[in-house]
């Protein structure tokens, strides 16, 4: 399942959808050299696919390609970081 990311420089998501339809995203603002993780939500169709982890992923992999931190406030967000020791090298402290 492909996900994708939208972002107006101000603040964005991480999503992927069906038909038109968003069956789950993760939303983030940015606030200097970090953006902010505030929301993670997957439909029940989605459920136990491990789609919110590869959502935390692409953020991971966003935040290293632009040289910027990450602040997970996003309850599922701080845990998947908490839980992921690769992933602290972009972890606002």
């Amino acid at each position: 399942m492909e996900i994708m990311n939208r972002d107006d420089g101000h603040k964005g998501k991480f999503f992927t959808e069906k038909d038109g339809k968003i069956l789950a995203e993760m939303t983030y603002v940015w606030a200097g050299k970090k953006f902010i993780i505030d929301h993670t939500e997957v439909s029940e169709e989605l459920a136990g696919m491990g789609i919110g982890k590869k959502l935390v992923h692409k953020a991971v992999e966003m935040a290293r390609e632009k040289s910027v931190k990450i602040l997970p406030l996003c309850p599922f967000a701080k845990k998947v970081f908490d839980k992921t020791e690769e992933y602290q090298d972009v972890m606002f402290s």
